[in-house]
């Protein structure tokens, strides 16, 4: 029984992003994100609308909570899920309302869950895995429902499944921090509702790729200062195909064939997250491209920009990133370099092939979006500034797509052993340096 469920989690992991890469690759590029449906706008549950201010409660306050069937592609199941509103911080520190989804194994205790970090990659709050459990259906959605792959097995091993809207209820793109605090604050509410069966003393194990690396990395990275009530429960952190300096891979898929489309949903992204106003740095082009990414999921922008620059975007005085003070000072906040060292243990994994998705050789190799040196040397880091429980594997065979096959049997299982308190292991001393992650600098004069 252990076994088979392990063996269907990993390969639901993998199916998973199989089925979202496949979908995307047929949609048609011409997709108007304006034309997204949002059965759920509308929706009460997500607003807070309490007399007191949000700030008179502590971060994983639940304040709304309710009980439906979890939907698949619009289908209900007989499956349960319970959604809770809760109270997070966003990237500014700033008192928000957030949603997370919580299904319960029949076969489990409660005292332990998995916290799976969705990789939804949108700028439309309406694609929230949330959203697609609660029954929305959009093709900016298809990963949220696609993911529902990875709940059956998951439950069949015992594990509660926690699955927050990672990206908050404005869709702030590569935010990192604020993917972090929703992450844990999520897991905070979830202890809290008498809904969900668990408790202050349910083991939580970290898991998340490429967006969910986002919020797993800085989830483990904030836990400690942000939530040590979280991270005295926590047995590891997994995650591969993982963002960590966004200036570098901004760099990386510049002139790329697939992935050029994540230059301005980040850019979308870090801007809404930090009130940044790009208008007077783009130039007609850059700002047509804003407009119609401004809503916009991986599905919209997914090979739709080949070739696509952060210089064909901007206005010529601009054409270096760094002379843009605003946008200096976010990718700076979302180098996750300069976080802090997470204390649990940690399996982080990474492709370095991405010729195969069109991406070529800069700043070394990377898996077609994600730099693999920058992924390097944060776990070299992670070992010299104390945690030596870091468990690192490089596959460059593998693109960003395919390095989940190798990847997500190994997380399983590797989760599977710091829930049975077996010792980590450790490639500490075993991995090859990357690049530097010291802060951006302005241009000099």
């Amino acid at each position: 029984m252990y076994r088979n469920a392990l063996r269907l989690l990993a390969a639901a992991l993998v199916a998973t992003l199989a089925l979202v890469t496949a979908s995307i690759a047929t949609a048609s590029p011409s997709a108007s994100p304006a034309a997204v449906p949002t059965a759920a706008a509308g929706d009460p549950f997500y607003r807070y609308d309490g007399d007191e201010p949000l700030s008179s409660f502590a971060p994983g306050t639940v304040l709304k909570t309710r009980t439906l069937q979890y939907h698949v592609l619009g289908l209900p199941t007989p499956v349960r899920a319970i959604q809770l509103l809760y109270r997070t911080t966003d990237a500014q520190g700033r008192p928000s309302a957030n949603v997370t989804s919580i299904v319960r194994s029949l076969n489990g205790d409660g005292s332990k869950a998995l916290s799976y970090q969705s990789f939804y990659d949108s700028l439309n709050p309406e694609h929230g895995p949330s959203r697609a459990i609660a029954g929305d259906v959009s093709l900016g959605g298809l990963i949220a429902n696609a993911e529902s792959l990875v709940l059956v097995p998951a439950l069949l091993l015992g594990y509660n499944v926690v699955i927050s809207d990672t990206e908050g209820q404005t869709a702030n793109f590569a935010a990192g921090p604020e993917y972090g605090t929703n992450t844990l604050d999520s897991i905070r509410a979830a202890t809290r509702a008498p809904e969900t069966g668990m408790n202050a003393d349910t083991k939580f194990g970290l898991i998340g790729y490429s967006g969910g690396a986002i919020a797993t990395g800085w989830a483990a990275a904030l836990a400690p200062s942000y939530a040590p009530d979280v991270n005295k429960n926590l047995v590891g952190f997994t995650e591969g195909g993982m963002l960590v300096a966004p200036a570098h891979n901004l760099k990386y898929v510049g002139g790329s064939v697939a992935w050029t489309g994540v230059i301005p949903m980040a850019l979308i992204g870090a801007a809404r997250a930090y009130d940044i106003d790009l208008r007077p740095y783009a130039n007609s082009y850059g700002l047509e491209v804003l407009d119609k990414l401004r809503n916009a999921s991986i599905a919209d922008a997914l090979g739709r920009y080949p070739g696509l620059t952060w210089q064909k975007l901007v206005k010529p005085e601009f054409a270096d990133p760094n002379s843009v003070p605003p946008f200096l000072a976010a990718v700076n906040k979302l180098n996750i370099g300069s976080a802090p060292t997470p204390t649990i243990p940690g399996f982080i994994a990474q492709g370095g092939n991405g010729a195969l998705e069109g991406t070529f050789a800069k700043l070394g190799t990377g898996d077609g979006v994600m730099v693999a040196g920058d992924v390097r040397t944060l776990a070299r880091q992670y070992c010299a500034t104390g945690n030596k429980s870091i468990k690192y594997d490089q596959y460059d065979l593998l693109s960003h797509v395919g390095a989940p096959v190798a990847w997500a049997p190994l997380a399983i299982a590797w989760l599977n052993d710091r829930f049975a308190g077996k010792p980590a292991p450790s490639d500490c001393g075993r991995i090859p340096p990357g690049n530097s992650l010291a802060p951006e600098q302005p241009p000099a004069r």
